[in-house]
C-alpha cells in the first residue's frame, strides 16, 4: 500500500495517550507503584515497552521480569486483582488531567478535519478512555470512539482500527491512523490504513510518514505527509 497514489482520505483516527494527550507519566506511576509492591524490577525504560500495548498484556510482561513466584504467572482471580489494583492507581491520576493537557497540534488539527468534512475517531486499547476525554473536555468531540472494552484483542491486532472504520461508515484504505507506538503502526498498516507516526525513527519509523508532534500539523500538511510518505 505505501507505494499507492493517496486518491482520498474521508477519516482519521487517533490514538489516546501519546497522541492526544500524553498520560504516560500516570501510566509509568501507577506500573512503577504495583513493581514496587511486587518487588519486581522497573524503570521508565521498561515503562517504555508499554507503549500502546493494553493492560493485561502489559501485566504479563511485568511479570516476566517478576521473582520465581510471580513468573510462572498468577491465573484467574489473581491476576485480575492485579490488574485492577493497576488500574486503580492510574484512575486515582486521571484527576489531574484537564483541558490544559491537549497537546500541542491535536485540537486544530481535529478543528481542521471536522471544518473539511473528515470524520474522527479515537482508537485506543485503554478502558479508561471515556474518563481521559471527559477530563480533556472531549468527549463530545469525535464522531467515533472505539476503546478497550469495546475490542478482544490488543494492538498489534488491527481490530481496534477496523472497528473505528465500521462505525464510522468508512472503507480501511480510505483511513489515516495517528499513532506514537510501534504496536500501534503495525496495528494501522495490517488495517491497510494509511500511518502517520509521532515520535523518533526507531518507534515509528515504519509509518507513512513521520513527525515529531502534530505541532503545525493542519489538514492540507497531513494530507501532504499522507502523500508524500507514499512514494
Amino acid at each position: 500500500m505505501g507505494r499507492q497514489k493517496v486518491n482520498q482520505i474521508d477519516a482519521v483516527i487517533f490514538d489516546l495517550d501519546g497522541v492526544i494527550t500524553d498520560t504516560a507519566e500516570y501510566h509509568y506511576q501507577a506500573w512503577q507503584r504495583l513493581a514496587d509492591e511486587l518487588s519486581i524490577p522497573f524503570d521508565r525504560a521498561a515503562n517504555e515497552k508499554f507503549r500502546g500495548v493494553g493492560r493485561d498484556d502489559c501485566l504479563r510482561m511485568l511479570l516476566h521480569g517478576a521473582p520465581d513466584h510471580w513468573r510462572s504467572g498468577p491465573t484467574g482471580a489473581a491476576f485480575n486483582e492485579l490488574a485492577t489494583r493497576k488500574n486503580d492507581y492510574y484512575v486515582g491520576l486521571l484527576g489531574n488531567v484537564t483541558p490544559a493537557d491537549v497537546l500541542p497540534g491535536a485540537a486544530e488539527l481535529i478543528a481542521g478535519l471536522k471544518a473539511a468534512g473528515i470524520k474522527t475517531a479515537i482508537g485506543s486499547a485503554s478502558k479508561n478512555t471515556w474518563a481521559v476525554l471527559r477530563g480533556l473536555g472531549m468527549d463530545k468531540t469525535f464522531d467515533a470512539v472505539v476503546d478497550g472494552t469495546m475490542i478482544s484483542r490488543s494492538k498489534p491486532d488491527p481490530e481496534v482500527f477496523l472497528k473505528a472504520a465500521e462505525l464510522l461508515g468508512v472503507a480501511s484504505r480510505l483511513c489515516v491512523v495517528v499513532e506514537d507506538a510501534t504496536a500501534g503502526v503495525d496495528a494501522g498498516l495490517t488495517a491497510g490504513m494509511w500511518t502517520l507516526g509521532i515520535g523518533p525513527m526507531e518507534r515509528v519509523g515504519h509509518a507513512h510518514a513521520i513527525v515529531p508532534n502534530l505541532k503545525g500539523v493542519g489538514w492540507p500538511r497531513l494530507q501532504q505527509l499522507i502523500e508524500d510518505g507514499a512514494h
